[in-house]
């Protein structure tokens, strides 16, 4: 069930409704009936596969709890091998057969590797690493195995972020299920004010900017460098906003019904870094990795070299977490990359940021920072929205082709129309630079503080007029073709 449908304009107040009526020790129930319904949406069957690893994952926990020594290793390497599993066969195993089999023809090899028709099941690799944090923090003595089994698996079902996160931990989310939530009027409004957020980014803003992107990266050789850049830029709107967009409306919606969602974005495109970066973008993925990889192999506390190949390697397996394809391992190996690069010369640019004499000038300096980590963003974007390695590289290696043609043929209309406006009207560029410019306007007002908190200070005829403003742009200017989200295929 999308978030941007009218199954979910039905489901969500329903369910809600029901919610707030019910005694609190039925809502448990209701919520997990209503997780999953709203997962069976999409594919029925795939139901199993959660009701599986929920099973085991059950299990292990109350077995790591009671056992000590070897025995705790044994019951959470079953727990994680059992995810890990379903992850690689529904995930990989299509990708890597069919990778063996290219190398088998290489080689000369009389070798093949069957390739299976299998559907990857919504939003697989979100509630497996959820459930891993939870056997993983039972290992760790962190976290109190549950011994209500509904209470667990509406831990990993919960309807909101179980699609496409945020990716919780069981210290924050478990304890949630146990409490009363009353109907409160002022946290159901901020709820649904970040859920109008939400939609508004996509439907408004990403669905839009698709437009744009698909026309170039659907063919590339009918375009040149400008127009590259172009949906290169607008790429990296589209994703932040679809997915950001995604994480607003699953927080509000947990919100409304009293559960509070650790937040999954920190306006990134604001990054002076590609370390700030990762520290703003998909909080809940990157400090997943950061906590159950990256300090467990060393993290910054070994040998320079050993650190840079974790960096890289955490990294590399991001990419891979995000899809089986060449072009999402590249993607992180590209962002591995920054990361080694940006430690290594750290010394350098500050010898060079003196010599030059840039903090003088610091705004100047902020921006510069800010517009050169976008720009790497932007570039890295490319190979993830790229369908093959091919038709990336051939974007790379033309990004900067006919620049210089760019100025001398701006009077041209037909050049405009199609390399700068991407075939789509002037009154559809406009609406979503305008939105872009928005939002980032509303983003620039968040750094010191949110939003809703500023806005419930200003008078209440001004706060309503923001509100309609939202709703009205939603109704004439955005895409409502129940247009699936990027990050639901990951």
């Amino acid at each position: 069930m999308l978030f941007n449908s009218l199954q979910f304009l039905i489901f969500f107040p329903t369910v809600t409704t029901l919610y707030f009526i019910l005694p609190h020790r039925f809502r448990w129930f209701l919520l997990l009936i209503a997780s999953c319904i709203f997962y069976m949406a999409f594919i029925p069957a795939y139901i199993l596969i959660l009701l599986v690893t929920i099973v085991v994952d059950y299990i292990a926990g109350i077995l790591i709890e009671k056992s000590q020594g070897k025995k705790r290793k044994l019951y959470l390497l079953i727990s994680i091998v059992a995810n890990i599993g379903f992850l690689a066969f529904f995930k990989y195993y299509n990708f890597a057969s069919t990778n063996l089999t290219e190398l088998a023809q290489f080689l000369h090899w009389n070798y093949s590797v069957p390739v299976l028709s299998i559907i990857l099941p919504i939003g697989l690799s979100f509630h497996t690493f959820q459930a891993m944090s939870y056997t993983i923090e039972v290992y760790r003595g962190k976290q109190v195995a549950e011994r209500h089994f509904g209470i667990y698996a509406l831990y990993v079902l919960f309807y909101p972020q179980l699609v496409a996160g945020p990716i919780e931990r069981p210290q924050n989310l478990l304890h949630q299920f146990r409490e009363e939530h009353s109907f409160d009027y002022r946290r159901v409004t901020d709820g649904l004010k970040l859920m109008l957020w939400g939609l508004f980014k996509k439907v408004v803003i990403a669905d839009r900017a698709a437009v744009f992107v698909d026309t170039v990266f659907n063919s590339p050789g009918d375009f040149q460098g400008i127009s590259f850049i172009i949906a290169a830029a607008l790429f990296s709107f589209q994703i932040y906003c679809d997915f950001s967009g995604y994480s607003d409306i699953a927080i509000g919606a947990a919100q409304v019904m009293g559960f509070k969602l650790m937040d999954n974005f920190n306006r990134p495109y604001f990054s002076k870094s590609i370390a700030e970066f990762w520290k703003r973008w998909h909080i809940s993925l990157s400090t997943w990795f950061k906590d159950y990889l990256y300090i467990p192999l060393g993290g910054n506390r070994v040998g320079k070299p050993r650190w840079y190949f974790n960096l890289f390697f955490v990294f590399l397996l991001s990419g891979l977490w995000h899809g089986a394809n060449w072009t999402f391992l590249i993607w992180g190996a590209l962002h591995g990359l920054f990361m080694v690069i940006s430690a290594i010369t750290a010394p350098a640019r500050a010898h060079l940021v003196n010599f030059l004499t840039l903090e003088r000038w610091p705004l100047f300096y902020k921006a510069l920072r800010i517009l050169f980590t976008f720009s790497l963003v932007s570039f890295a974007w490319i190979f993830f929205r790229a369908p093959t390695i091919s038709s990336a590289w051939y974007i790379v290696s033309h990004l900067f082709s006919g620049l210089g043609d760019t100025f001398r043929h701006l009077g041209d209309a037909g050049y405009r129309a199609h390399t700068i406006f991407l075939d789509q009207s002037v009154l559809r560029v406009l609406i979503t630079i305008g939105a872009i410019l928005f939002m980032e306007g509303i983003h620039f007002l968040q750094r010191h503080g949110s939003i809703r908190h500023m806005f419930a200070a200003k008078p209440l005829v001004f706060r309503w007029a923001v509100y309609c403003l939202l709703l009205w742009s939603l109704f004439f200017f955005g895409k409502f073709g129940e247009k699936q989200f990027i990050y639901f295929v990951f």
